[in-house]
């Protein structure tokens, strides 16, 4: 899910390991907890850590099928005891995914396909490390956005493709850093502008002068920590 996401964006090989990968770009992205399922002790992921109590959507769905959730009936003098009650049945279900497939270390999935450690993320493809996305393919570390492609580190914006560094924008495309724009195509480091090509911090560039920054603004980024 990486290489192409990368490749697609910046031309080149993605060289970050996974791990690298979320401390460099989705370092303020809220991403699934680790927890443990407490009826069996096996780690799983939550959205929330608060709860005190969590149970897997798989072993959920068993106690469900076997009727395991209903408990005889003991004496409720008060709202202590339904207090103490509620509490031996009311688990967090986590890993929650419907209609979706190759989901993992993710919650809250819907109508999607090969999601990695997301959450919230409804009819959306090859993601890793977002929450929040609707109707995007192949995106990392985005948050927020709704029909996006190729895009990493894309937040609050719609209809962004190719992108790197996109914040509360819409119709961008081969573009990074980019802030409160609409409409641009091959612009770097531009805030409030639209309709426009080849601008470096809201400056018009020839085209071969462009290229020539971008190419270096690609090493950057892509450089290591």
């Amino acid at each position: 899910m990486l290489r192409p996401t990368f490749k697609q964006i910046f031309g080149q090989v993605c060289p970050f390991t996974l791990e690298e990968i979320k401390q460099k770009f989705a370092f303020d992205v809220r991403l699934p907890e680790a927890v443990k399922d407490t009826t069996t002790g096996e780690p799983t992921w939550a959205s929330s850590i608060n709860p005190k109590h969590f149970i897997t959507q798989n072993n959920m769905r068993k106690y469900s099928e076997d009727n395991t959730w209903m408990r005889p009936k003991t004496p409720l003098t008060g709202i202590k005891d339904v207090i103490e009650a509620w509490q031996k049945i009311n688990y967090m279900t986590t890993e929650r995914q419907f209609d979706s497939l190759n989901v993992s270390e993710s919650d809250t999935i819907y109508s999607s396909e090969n999601v990695f450690r997301s959450l919230d993320c409804t009819d959306c493809k090859n993601v890793v490390f977002s929450e929040g996305c609707v109707t995007s393919e192949n995106i990392i570390a985005c948050q927020r956005s709704s029909d996006c492609h190729y895009a990493l580190k894309v937040d609050d914006s719609a209809t962004c493709i190719n992108c790197y560094q996109v914040i509360a924008s819409s119709k961008i495309s081969q573009s990074y850093f980019i802030q409160d724009a609409k409409n641009l195509r091959e612009c770097m480091f531009c805030s409030h502008i639209s309709n426009r090509k080849y601008c470096i911090a809201n400056m018009q560039c020839e085209e071969k002068e462009y290229f020539f920054i971008k190419q270096q603004i690609i090493k950057w980024i892509l450089k290591g920590n």
